[in-house]
């Protein structure tokens, strides 16, 4: 056979390997610079939690980063424009952070906020300590929504504690845990199998925000290990699986948990060590004080006349409750499209989406599709730039743009979000910044 022909033969399977690689990545190019565009078009470029900055200098374009994310399969987080790695769906990012560790070139810095939005964030030392000794914060309050985070800065938060407490002894309670979401539940454990004394508090049930979500809602998750219980294996659980899980654990560990009941005041102790935490039911004397409550803090309510009677709620629990009512939600995030939809899908419901502004800028592609679905249905009827003006025990007054109509109404669900606990925060003396895009 002729030398050239042999050559040919050797250069055709790399040829023909270059050819895939090149359609491969242009194709890939493709859909990311889709995805940034629809995610532009529809005003989703603000994160709501930790993010990744990526230095496009220093970034070789190896993907590492966008095979990495636990995202991608439901969402396109990460993608390659020109080479390199992308941020194309921001809005669908929630601080995984696997993307930093996958980096071969510490390309990837994990920040909060943008150059356009800031985030409010407590100073918090790497230990989960605050700028007040014995004082720790861990889980969402600290910017952490994951729940396998939560669960982790638990743990990690009362293994700081409990070398503080080594350094001294006192009969003081060694620690007082302020909520019972994934943070707080996930440390109660980590005090018991520490052999700490410890007093949690919770104002309202076990779950902390998980608790609020509707029905049935898919929460997202990854593995996490939970003390003295092990890995926790689910990726994806609906709300009411999961915390019956953890009741179970709750149950059989015997940690207690009191619950309904609302911390007021933390303040530092007469012993001149520790702190005095003061509730609604009792007063506890600590060593050390974790805050793991979630970042919603009160729900941000309208201050409209009327707002004060019992139809009005600020979370869905059950869609089914509201069969054959004429129902008002109000706000634009997820949780509001995802109780107007979920109600809207119940027999004889008459549902309105109010939102004060032209577009729902800030919830997923997947929740506006189910709205657009209702409406093309009938199922549901959205009002954009809208505010409402008075709530009365059939009907609420609503204003569309300049125009002020009445709608008969039976039920008003406010899902405008919540006040961030900053000023409980600053009363005890923690320090609070806001983040614009910085560590």
């Amino acid at each position: 056979m002729p030398a050239i022909s042999l050559t040919y033969l050797y250069l055709l399977p790399v040829l023909l390997i270059v050819i895939w690689y090149w359609r491969r990545h242009a194709r890939h190019e493709r859909d990311s610079l889709a995805a940034l565009k629809a995610a532009t078009e529809a005003g989703m470029l603000e994160p709501p939690t930790l993010h990744p900055e990526i230095n496009q200098q220093t970034c070789i374009g190896c993907k590492s980063c966008v095979v990495a994310c636990p995202e991608q399969d439901a969402h396109v987080v990460l993608g390659m424009i020109g080479k390199k790695a992308r941020l194309v769906g921001p809005s669908d990012c929630i601080g995984h952070g696997a993307c930093k560790t996958a980096c071969p070139v510490g390309a990837i810095t994990l920040v909060f906020g943008t150059a356009r939005r800031g985030v409010d964030i407590p100073v918090v030392k790497p230990n989960f300590e605050t700028d007040v000794p014995g004082v720790f914060i861990a889980g969402e309050l600290g910017g952490m929504g994951l729940i396998r985070n939560a669960v982790e800065q638990g743990r990690q938060a009362m293994r700081s504690i409990g070398k503080l407490i080594q350094e001294g002894h006192s009969n003081q309670t060694d620690v007082a845990i302020v909520g019972a979401g994934p943070a707080g539940f996930a440390s109660t454990l980590a005090a018991k199998e520490a052999g700490l004394s410890y007093v949690t508090i919770e104002q309202e049930e076990l779950g902390g925000t998980v608790a609020h979500f509707p029905r049935r809602k898919l929460v997202m998750t990854q593995p996490a290990d939970l003390p003295i219980v092990g890995k926790m294996k689910f990726k994806e659980v609906q709300k009411e699986d999961l915390i019956d899980y953890w009741r179970n654990i709750e149950q059989q560990t015997q940690i207690k948990v009191n619950y309904n009941e609302r911390v007021d005041a933390v303040e530092p102790s007469s012993r001149g060590v520790g702190f005095t935490v003061k509730t609604n039911k009792a007063t506890y004397d600590a060593r050390t004080v974790l805050i793991a409550i979630g970042r919603r803090g009160s729900p941000r309510q309208l201050g409209v006349p009327g707002e004060e009677l019992s139809k009005v709620a600020y979370r869905l629990i059950d869609a089914e409750q509201y069969r054959d009512q004429h129902v008002l939600v109000v706000g634009g995030g997820d949780s509001a499209l995802e109780a107007a939809t979920s109600i809207a899908a119940e027999p004889g419901t008459n549902v309105t989406l109010s939102y004060r502004s032209g577009a729902f800028n800030r919830a997923k592609l997947k929740n506006r599709e189910k709205v657009d679905a209702a409406v093309a249905d009938g199922r549901l009827r959205v009002l954009f730039s809208s505010n409402v003006k008075s709530i009365q025990e059939d009907s609420v007054n609503i204003a569309v743009g300049e125009k002020v109509g009445k709608l008969k109404n039976d039920f008003v669900i406010v899902s405008a979000g919540g006040i961030l606990p900053t000023a409980f925060l600053k009363t005890i003396g923690i320090n609070v910044e806001t983040k614009w895009g910085t560590e």
